[in-house]
Formats: structure tokens, C-alpha cells, sequence
């Protein structure tokens, strides 16, 4: 278990790195998609944030609970 929330992390940690890009692409460029999407990809980076972060503290719990 432990092996696998420490590869689902990186995942994670990508899965917000691309939104965050895109959100960040799109607001500098303007435009429509900008105005459509813009806080559909602010929400859906603070999801991808908020699970990470979760699987990071489970990780540690696991880690922690093994000692």
C-alpha cells in the first residue's frame, strides 16, 4: 500500500502541474476559452491540490504507522 500512494504522488503533483499551465496559458492569452474555463480549471486545480496533499498525508501516516 505504501508503494503504491508513493507512486500515485508524482501523479498527483503532474495532474496539478498541467492544470495549473493551463490555466495559466489560457489566462494570458485571453479570449474566450479563458472567460469560459477559467474558474472550471481554478477548481479543478484546487481538487488535484487537495488530493495530493491527502495522499501525501496518508503516505506519511502509513509511514509512520510501520515504525
Amino acid at each position: 500500500m505504501d508503494a503504491l500512494v508513493f507512486l500515485l504522488i508524482p501523479i498527483g503533483l503532474a495532474v496539478t502541474a498541467i492544470i495549473l499551465g493551463i490555466g495559466i496559458y489560457s489566462l494570458a492569452k485571453g479570449g474566450t476559452f479563458a472567460k469560459e474555463n477559467s474558474n472550471k480549471l481554478m477548481r479543478m486545480r484546487i481538487m488535484a491540490q487537495a488530493v495530493t496533499i491527502a495522499l501525501m498525508m496518508l503516505f506519511l501516516w502509513l509511514v509512520g504507522k510501520g515504525s
